[in-house]
């Protein structure tokens, strides 16, 4: 649903707003209690069948995005619970990250095949004919099905000259490539957090907005306004994310109107990625590992792990761009703050370690940091300023879509070691990645350079962003393509490489 602006992004984006203007205001924070009626004034409800539960609603998405948990249902609390104790310029979430509102999930079926009204009554009925169950029979010329027999193996969706019969899937379960969502006792989606590595991909696909991840954004403001160095480590997606005036070359001066410090690329930390990533596979496979794993993508390792233990050590150790890029900053700027601002859920997974925590302080998504310009009235048309973005190369840029990662690394294993044969193989979407390991597991990638996406697109598809993944995909090429060097060993921060791995 990424680039229709339905009433689910508008919900949120005026939840991301108020929550933005709450803390740059500040004051007393319990008027959180009146933001519900703002952003759902009048009495009359325009979504659901209740204003007072779309407020409900809202009420909950407010808290999730200054980080609080949900409220019980059955338990009386205020909304204002735990407001005050998270003005504070310093907190990383509680788990979960990615919480259901339940009251507001529409209890869709797990699976359900059914026949449509498109139904012809076809003499031939092949749908009949090819269920293995016998779970369809001809009631009064119509295709019925028997869903007690139904084993929704979909044979008879394909059979169906019409397309009469459709097989339907609750669509944040069908977005799950962890298969990490369920049903409760009332039906209602339900996540198991034991499977769930906070990929984000339920949260766009559930097109009811019950789903949604804890923020960072009254905090991060916090610490602007207690006068921090903030700076913005923007992700290589960003091109387009903020809207068509947020060029590169206006991004540092619409920033520094939200209170940052300055701007840095996270393209240069994906190009320091790249550079040991290369090092490592050179060095590596097939002497030490049969076949190496990129590490950029924070839900795909940890899935990786999860369900793959035995292939753990194929994955790369190579730091990522984000963690590459924070201890960039905060070695040439002493004290300061990084918040990262990207497409990606899993981002604020991998900032909550206690291993990366000391180097980004805050991750915000493109669609939050949205809600901020709203909150500051950032008039775009009035920045004139224009400050090109030229630290990262096209390579680190190009991490942002599918495939970059893979083509970066071999590009400097060609330049360093020519002839040195790297066979790629890479996969976009859990599901995918889950297939790629299990034929990594028969030996079949051995003397590969795998990379994994855990959103279908690579980060361009990230949870966070606002664009079309076709539309991001073309405009992050020609951001790329304007990169003054191409090749990440070109980049000038590679003498600072062996300086950013030290360990404190």
């Amino acid at each position: 649903m990424r680039g229709i602006y339905s009433s689910v992004t508008d919900i949120r984006r005026k939840v991301f707003t108020e929550v933005a203007r709450l803390a740059y205001e500040g004051g007393d924070y319990s008027r959180i209690e009146e933001l519900p009626y703002k952003i759902v004034p009048g009495e009359k409800a325009s979504y659901r069948e209740s204003i007072f539960l779309e407020r409900a609603i809202v009420g909950e998405r407010l808290r999730l995005a200054i980080g609080l948990p949900l409220r019980p249902v059955d338990e009386h609390s205020r909304l204002a619970e735990g407001v005050e104790d998270s003005a504070v310029a310093e907190k990383y979430y509680e788990p979960p990250l990615v919480n259901i509102i339940k009251f507001a999930c529409n209890s869709c079926p797990d699976k359900l095949v059914s026949v449509t009204d498109g139904c012809q009554g076809c003499l031939a009925h092949p749908c009949k004919e090819v269920c293995p169950k016998g779970a369809i029979s001809m009631v009064h010329g119509k295709s019925v099905i028997d869903q007690s027999k139904c084993i929704k193996c979909g044979r008879c969706v394909e059979a169906c000259p019409y397309h009469a019969i459709i097989k339907q899937e609750r669509p944040c379960a069908a977005a799950c490539g962890m298969n990490a969502i369920g049903s409760d006792e009332l039906g209602r989606a339900s996540i198991d957090y034991d499977k769930c590595v906070s990929c984000g991909m339920c949260i766009v696909n559930c097109p009811f907005g019950a789903i949604s991840d804890k923020g960072q954004i009254f905090q991060l403001i916090q610490s602007i306004k207690r006068g921090d160095r903030v700076f913005a480590a923007v992700a290589p997606a960003f091109v387009g994310q903020l809207g068509p005036k947020v060029t590169p070359e206006r991004l540092k001066a619409a920033m520094k109107r939200l209170g940052f410090a300055d701007v840095a690329e996270v393209a240069v930390g994906a190009d320091l990625c790249t550079i040991d990533e290369a090092e490592d596979f050179v060095k590596k496979v097939p002497a030490e590992q049969p076949f190496m794993a990129t590490s950029c993508c924070p839900a795909w390792s940890v899935m990786a792990k999860k369900l793959f233990p035995d292939l753990a050590p194929n994955i790369s150790m190579a730091l990522t761009p984000m963690v590459l890029t924070a201890r960039l900053l905060k070695k040439e700027h002493k004290n300061c703050k990084v918040a990262f601002i990207g497409p990606c859920s899993a981002k604020k997974l991998e900032a909550s370690r206690r291993s990366v925590r000391s180097d980004v302080d805050f991750v915000l998504t493109f669609e939050e940091v949205m809600g901020m310009f709203e909150a500051k009235g950032v008039d775009f048309d009035e920045i004139t300023e224009e400050h090109p973005l030229r630290e990262g190369t096209a390579a680190g840029r190009g991490f942002a879509v599918s495939g970059g990662v893979a083509a970066a690394v071999a590009d400097v294993i060609q330049r360093e070691h020519p002839g040195h044969e790297v066979k790629i193989m890479a996969a976009q979407g859990l599901a995918d990645c889950k297939k790629m390991l299990t034929i990594a597991r028969t030996g079949k990638y051995d003397g590969y350079l795998l990379e994994g996406m855990a959103c279908p697109g690579g980060c361009v598809a990230g949870a966070g962003t606002l664009q079309p993944i076709a539309k991001a995909t073309a405009t992050v090429n020609v951001y790329k393509n304007q990169a003054q060097e191409k090749n990440a060993l070109d980049s000038k921060y590679e003498i600072t490489l062996p300086l950013l791995l030290e360990e404190d």
